[in-house]
């Protein structure tokens, strides 16, 4: 089937249709880099990192874009408040999301631009749209005019009341009308700051996007994704930006969103002791794919509740997944070709169903522990890895996904103590001292450890949580 896609803009799933059919081009709005990243930041990662895999599948190039905001009112708070250089403390945190998005298993953007490289690409941008009477300077501040553009608010259909009540944080007498937002803005000696032809200041956030997003994906592209709460502002006034500096030309032709997570129920808050980082989840012993398909677990516009026992589930997925595919390892797969894709790429096709394709992975799963080596067996086998690599899972050898789980802890046994304990347990059945054995088997599961005896007199074992 071709690719659908649900377009913010016209709150419709339409099919896919790329600006150039030979070159895909999309922009995911990156971290704001002054702290780590949590889960509701890691959620667009992961489902825009699928949407990446499937496009690389279906289009012949590929250019993602995802940027990174250096500077922003937040980054500058956060340093006065740590005593951080500005400049250490972002490549700090940036080194740092990097490490923990690669743990989820997401593919690195093509481009990564930081903000505090494309000054030059903002201050042109801004000149052209008050040029073109589409802002204006006033009181050491250039402002965009929303009222200069007739179809301000269409993505995100806000009264004129409710654009009013978004743009409260910048109220100022200032402003021409109460909904216009902030192109540049002065900056003190001790903010970071850059010459511009209305003196020493500092973008916008808006603006951030729209000059980064230009400068490598042209005037118009085909994606633009983000969290649904960038909507609004950030998506509308990007929208506004960009269409009044190319003199009506086309921004972006579909706009997506994913939905808000939630924790065990509610509003992630530091307050309610359900904050939870990405690096605390991997402190704490949770293995990026658990997380990753936790994630995925639900469609990616639908709300998203985290929980430990969502991620004890989902661990349990991952058992079952692996497990097929460690019991099948004397089968041979068939050529990769169309058909290998075909199971979980249809569901993906389907405005990213991943909730449909990790239910057609397990499908896969069941064809695989039934089956003996047949067609249908090494089919099955085939299309369960072609679908992993779509939804960026099984990207471990399953023995060590088995064997690995949480065995960084001081208090767990060691492989070869483990594997020489089997050793022992093994001796005593065959020398049927089953009460010996037995307290083996026992040990070894208080300790985290479970046993499985094979049919073909083979002993596999994997960690337990």
């Amino acid at each position: 089937m071709a690719l659908q896609v649900y377009n913010t803009l016209s709150r419709a799933k339409e099919t896919f249709v790329p600006v150039d059919p030979s070159h895909v081009r999309m922009y995911v709005c990156g971290p704001t880099v002054y702290d780590f990243a949590h889960i509701g930041n890691a959620r667009p990662v992961v489902a825009f990192d699928v949407l990446y895999r499937l496009l690389r599948r279906l289009y012949p190039r590929v250019t993602y874009v995802r940027n990174i905001t250096d500077v922003d009112d937040k980054i500058i708070a956060r340093a006065k408040e740590s005593g951080d250089d500005i400049a250490v403390l972002t490549r700090r945190y940036a080194e740092q999301y990097h490490a923990d998005m690669a743990a989820l298993g997401a593919l690195p953007p093509d481009i990564e631009p930081r903000a505090t490289e494309h000054i030059s690409q903002m201050i042109a941008m801004i000149g052209r749209l008050i040029e073109a009477g589409h802002a204006y300077v006033a009181d050491g501040h250039v402002l965009f005019g929303v009222e200069s553009m007739a179809g301000y608010g269409r993505l995100s259909r806000h009264s004129r009341e409710e654009l009013i009540a978004g743009a409260r944080v910048e109220v100022a007498p200032y402003k021409r009308d109460a909904a216009d937002f902030v192109l540049w803005k002065p900056s003190a000696s001790d903010q970071p700051g850059w010459d511009s032809p209305w003196g020493r200041g500092r973008p916008g956030w808006h603006l951030e996007c729209s000059a980064m997003s230009e400068t490598h994906l042209g005037v118009t592209f085909d994606i633009h994704g983000g969290g649904q709460d960038l909507i609004f502002p950030h998506h509308e006034n990007e929208i506004a930006q960009s269409v009044c500096a190319h003199d009506g030309a086309p921004f972006v032709k579909y706009w997506m969103h994913n939905g808000y997570v939630t924790v065990e129920g509610e509003k992630m808050s530091k307050s309610l002791g359900n904050f939870y980082t990405v690096r605390q989840l991997l402190d704490d012993g949770w293995d990026g794919e658990t997380i990753r398909l936790l994630l995925l677990s639900a469609h990616y516009r639908a709300p998203l509740d985290f929980s430990r026992r969502g991620l004890e589930e989902a661990r349990a997925q991952l058992d079952r997944l692996y497990g097929s595919l460690r019991n099948a390892v004397g089968i041979e797969t068939i050529p990769r070709s169309e058909l290998a894709f075909s199971a979980v790429k249809e569901a993906l096709e389907d405005d990213l169903n991943t909730p449909l394709a990790l239910a057609r992975m397990h499908e896969l799963a069941s064809t695989l522990n039934r089956s003996k080596d047949t067609f249908d067996c090494r089919l099955a086998k085939t299309q369960l890895i072609a679908g992993s690599g779509l939804l960026g899972l099984l990207t471990h050898d399953p023995e060590d996904w088995f064997k690995g789980l949480a065995s960084d802890r001081p208090e767990d046994l060691s492989v070869d103590d483990i594997e020489d304990l089997i050793g022992q347990r093994a001796a005593a059945r065959n020398a049927r001292d089953f009460g010996k054995a037995d307290r083996i088997r026992n040990d070894l599961a208080e300790r985290g450890v479970v046993l499985e005896d094979k049919p073909c007199g083979v002993t596999v074992w994997k960690r337990s949580k």
